[in-house]
């Protein structure tokens, strides 16, 4: 338990104090994103998920060391190194993303300025070299449970069908749902906390993945949080993504982290009747409040809050932190 907490120390201690150097560094090179709920639309540093992945791998050596040099040889350490490389790899790939971003441009009709990165059509594709670490090592098991179904051996489907499925719908789903001060990291923090406790509870060496991760967001997230001084980017909504499916892919828990991303796959659902055209922000009132900006169309959970009353963007934020609690005391409560 030492050895995890002192891990964890070092993931949030990292992140916490390279973040401010990164900012720098990303303005000065023109890594910039506009903060469009803003009246003055600032202009920000983006690709945060840079200063949480090294968070992240600084966390994960020191607990791979530590628990090495002073507990001996651990188990399950090729899985961790293919979980480090595959967060790396999709963190590049969002790195990438965030600096296409720059070149495109979308105005809607509604009025709303999107910045968008790669194609819609690509993000999969270039998505899917991150399972590759999983795959390769066989990580996880190939029983699993299908609901009304029961146990299934999936075989040699599990590493060459199932795993890449998991790195690419959750990177992927993770990056639809965002465009708000500190929703991102916000909602991470939710589900890899819940899922690094359940984790722990079980012995489940997986929680190394989940708490250590929890850690890296927290020392971001106060750079992130209303008003935002420091954009994620889509390198920290893939790299969450990936971290969730691989942290359930090696430690078994695929049912329990599929509750728990519900959320996400709702919002999959409504992007996919816009034909994913609509964005999940808001249209900005003189007083600071967000208006749904489709009316009473809903091509995102963001929207169906907005549309109940006018929100401040902290309240969706703590809204939308707020209901992935709720599906993640599910996961767990279904679980036990």
């Amino acid at each position: 338990m030492l050895i995890l907490l002192l891990s964890m120390a070092f993931a949030f201690l990292t992140t916490f104090f390279i973040a401010p150097y990164f900012m720098q560094f990303l303005r000065v090179g023109g890594v910039v994103g506009l903060d469009l709920h803003k009246r003055d639309r600032p202009k920000l540093p983006t690709s945060g998920g840079t200063c949480v992945a090294i968070g992240l791998l600084a966390g994960l050596l020191a607990y791979i060391g530590l628990t090495t040099f002073v507990e001996g040889p651990m188990p399950g350490t090729t899985d961790l190194l293919a979980v480090i490389s595959s967060v790396l790899i999709i963190m590049f790939v969002g790195f990438l993303d965030d600096l296409n971003v720059k070149a495109r441009a979308v105005v809607t009709k509604e009025g709303l300025d999107i910045r968008v990165g790669f194609p819609q059509w690509a993000k999969p594709l270039l998505t899917l070299p991150a399972a590759v670490p999983l795959m390769v090592v066989n990580a996880g098991t190939t029983m699993m449970f299908i609901p009304f179904v029961g146990q299934v051996n999936f075989g040699i489907l599990y590493p060459l069908l199932l795993v890449p499925i998991g790195v690419i719908g959750a990177s992927n789903a993770v990056n639809l749902l965002a465009g708000f001060n500190g929703s991102e990291s916000g909602m991470g923090l939710v589900y890899l906390l819940g899922l690094g406790v359940f984790a722990l509870a079980k012995g489940n060496f997986a929680a190394a993945i989940f708490l250590t991760a929890f850690a890296a967001v927290a020392g971001f997230i106060k750079f992130n949080w209303y008003p935002a001084k420091f954009l994620p980017g889509d390198s920290l909504t893939y790299l969450l993504g990936a971290v969730v499916a691989s942290g359930a892919i090696v430690g078994n828990m695929e049912k329990i982290a599929l509750i728990a991303m519900l959320p996400f796959g709702f919002e999959f659902l409504l992007k996919l009747r816009s034909r994913f055209k609509a964005s999940s922000l808001g249209k900005l009132r003189n007083d600071g409040k967000l208006d749904p900006p489709y009316g009473r169309n809903i091509y995102s959970i963001t929207h169906a809050i907005m549309n109940i009353r006018p929100l401040t963007e902290k309240q969706v934020t703590i809204i939308l932190m707020a209901i992935e609690v709720v599906f993640v005391a599910i996961a767990v409560a279904n679980v036990i």
